[in-house]
């Protein structure tokens, strides 16, 4: 009964979560703000082939490295090919990165990863078979469309946007709190398995290594730089559960891994996005005091 419930909170802290933050980002942004970021071709181009060339590399070189059993190896390759997390957003705010150019990398990588995922994943796994739409119905009601309403209601109620904004922030930092307890709680004994299959090892590697990857084609800016770095880091977990739900339900240890590395990923970045965020400010204090 306790499992049960424990489930429900997962669940729908997820839901609250990714709703009232892209809800909170629509009421916060411009279409233009967002869209400004992404004029660069070059900083799309490195955001585009750090998150569908390197990484798929990456995540293969891993579980090349580490031997990593068959159904760990299949939930790596499809994390890898899944970009476009809900959760980066949130992830620059806490850095102190650009949250405009996270919203519009977001939603790039979201749709690339819609036509990339059929493409491709059925040259990486043998047998697997994408549907495009599954994986964009979820991402088009469940992000696209609160973040749409979000830019309308900001656009057309400036006030009521500004007055609600902060409630939608406060929801989804309260959900994001509850889906890391819920889901620690949850996932603790396949977590503490993943430790002795090697598993734990390859997604803390794979979550480093993208990240670096990220973070160094971000130029100059860091801003930018702290947003590309996270956002290639964290994948998009519900497109991957969705594929990997689809193909691979019976196969032991795909689900899991993706499940837990969705987890870890958020433990582990989180509070390296708030490192980022106060070395930010520090050295922006530093420059005006020497200013």
């Amino acid at each position: 009964m306790e499992g049960e419930i424990l489930n429900v909170i997962l669940k729908v802290s997820l839901l609250v979560f990714v709703v009232s933050s892209m809800l909170a980002m629509g009421l916060s942004l411009t279409v233009a703000q967002i869209v400004e970021p992404l004029r660069s071709v070059r900083l799309v181009l490195i955001a585009l082939a750090a998150n569908f060339v390197a990484v798929p590399l990456i995540g293969w070189a891993i579980a090349e490295l580490l031997s990593l059993e068959e159904g760990l190896a299949i939930g790596l390759t499809i994390m890898a090919v899944a970009a476009g997390a809900p959760f980066l957003p949130k992830l620059a705010a806490a850095a102190n990165g650009s949250v405009a150019f996270s919203v519009g990398l977001m939603v790039l990588l979201m749709v690339v990863t819609v036509a990339y995922m059929p493409l491709v994943l059925p040259r990486l796994i043998s047998g697997v078979e994408v549907n495009p739409w599954d994986i964009a119905s979820s991402l088009i009601f469940l992000m696209l469309l609160p973040l749409g309403i979000g830019l309308l209601v900001r656009a057309r109620y400036e006030d009521a946007a500004a007055g609600f904004q902060p409630l939608m922030t406060q929801t989804s930092t309260v959900a994001i709190a509850l889906l890391l307890v819920a889901g620690v709680i949850v996932n603790f004994d396949n977590i503490v398995e993943l430790v002795g299959t090697g598993g734990f090892i390859a997604i803390v590697l794979f979550l480093a290594a993208t990240f670096i990857v990220g973070y160094l084609g971000g130029g100059s800016d860091p801003t930018v730089r702290s947003v590309l770095g996270l956002g290639t880091a964290q994948r998009n977990l519900s497109a991957a559960l969705v594929v990997a739900g689809q193909n691979f339900g019976d196969t032991p240890g795909v689900l899991t891994f993706i499940i837990v590395a969705g987890i870890v990923g958020l433990i582990l970045l989180l509070p390296a996005a708030g490192e980022i965020g106060r070395r930010t400010t520090a050295a922006s204090n530093t420059d005006a005091v020497a200013g």
